[in-house]
């Protein structure tokens, strides 16, 4: 049977052959619990065809969205996944404002655990086994000044593609992480390899899927979205 959630989207970020949305319930008495779409493929990524409009268009960050849902889906870490209805289009009911942005804003002492991180990260990283254990991989922060650093971490090995990394502060505690949100990508790729550095912000922050490296598996902390509050990015 079908139910429809309404949210507001925070995040439509990059996943291998898809996207994954994510965004808070609004309930009556103000914000509700995370909820992630997901699709029934192995990957449960959404297709462009499973997440659209009725006019064909994509939601994007602060859309407050109805989307009809099969049945809640908790996988490992992340609880707050709902397998989608693939028969229907979602509805755009409105846009979300930066002051009911900030109604949505969580504020947890660390994200998840810290201790682990990549030759580029920073506190980036979990093992699989202990962050299947987690109650959630969804978090929405504030803060008040992002850095975004452009560059080929592989150019050395042979590797010349570019990504984008975010640097923020958060409970004081650094964090570097990579940006899968695909507005920012396009933005910043298109500029020159070098920092830019951003204001106040709200991030979303995800934990991704497992990925082997050195040997173990890990889940990956991403900002899966950045939301900027007034101006643009500067040199």
């Amino acid at each position: 049977m079908t139910v429809v959630k309404r949210i507001v989207c925070l995040a439509n970020s990059k996943k291998p052959s898809g996207r994954c949305v994510a965004g808070r319930e609004i309930l009556p008495a103000g914000a509700g619990p995370w909820i992630r779409p997901v699709s029934s493929r192995p990957g449960e990524e959404v297709s462009e065809n499973e997440r659209q409009y009725e006019d064909g268009s994509d939601p994007k960050v602060l859309d407050v969205v109805d989307i009809p849902l099969l049945q809640h889906r908790p996988h490992a870490c992340q609880t707050e996944n709902w397998l989608l209805d693939p028969n229907q289009y979602w509805r755009r009911i409105r846009r979300a404002d930066w002051n009911e942005l900030q109604t949505h804003v969580e504020n947890p002492p660390t994200l998840w655990i810290n201790g682990n991180s990549t030759y580029h990260g920073v506190h980036d990283e979990i093992p699989q086994a202990t962050a299947d254990t987690l109650p959630r991989s969804l978090y929405l922060i504030h803060v008040p000044r992002v850095d975004l650093h452009v560059f080929a971490p592989s150019e050395a090995f042979g590797n010349p593609k570019r990504r984008v990394q975010a640097r923020f502060q958060h409970a004081a505690a650094q964090y570097v992480l990579w940006v899968t949100d695909p507005y920012i990508e396009r933005n910043f790729l298109a500029r020159g390899d070098r920092s830019y550095s951003l204001g106040e912000c709200c991030l979303t922050i995800s934990l991704g899927e497992p990925y082997e490296t050195k040997g173990q598996y890990y889940r990956y902390k991403l900002v899966a979205a950045i939301i900027e509050h007034g101006g643009g990015a500067t040199t």
